[in-house]
């Protein structure tokens, strides 16, 4: 149900409307006019949608380790928010992995950007020193997604 060539003259350019640009890119592969089509354009934006999957695991990963460096730091400060937080984010990296097979082949380096940002974020939200956090994640994947951290009340 691919949507109609739009008029010729009409062409426009990826920086000015990527919008009607990816539409009108789809409606000519589709039509198999592939003269037209822009392939290098295509394929960087292809590239970028397989970087927005990433970016998403790293995200929740970043999450997840945010929540945990807080909790073990922080014992006293711990909140209702950060297990839910932390059970949410489980659940979208998950998804992602689930959604996007490929992507294990990537965890570790993903693991290793969102510990990085997830330890400058914890000094930042701790008032800690940033050297009270490892340089390196003190957890793996299993414990970083099996680890129980729960809330009084939301056991079960």
């Amino acid at each position: 149900m691919g949507r109609a060539v739009r008029d010729e003259r009409i062409s426009p350019s990826r920086a000015e409307d990527l919008y009607s640009w990816a539409l009108r890119q789809a409606a000519l592969l589709r039509a198999g006019r592939l003269t037209e089509i822009d392939p290098v354009a295509i394929a960087e934006e292809i590239d970028d949608v397989g970087e927005e999957q990433y970016d998403k695991l790293e995200s929740a990963l970043r999450v997840v380790l945010l929540h945990l460096l807080k909790w073990d730091h922080q014992p006293e400060r711990r909140s209702r928010s950060w297990t839910l937080s932390i059970l949410e984010h489980r659940k979208r990296v998950l998804r992602q992995l689930k959604r996007n097979p490929g992507l294990k082949a990537e965890l570790e380096e993903a693991l290793a950007g969102a510990y990085e940002d997830a330890r400058i974020g914890a000094a930042r939200e701790t008032h800690l020193p940033l050297v009270v956090f490892p340089v390196a994640s003190p957890y793996d994947y299993a414990e970083l997604m099996e680890r129980p951290v729960v809330w009084p009340g939301d056991e079960a």
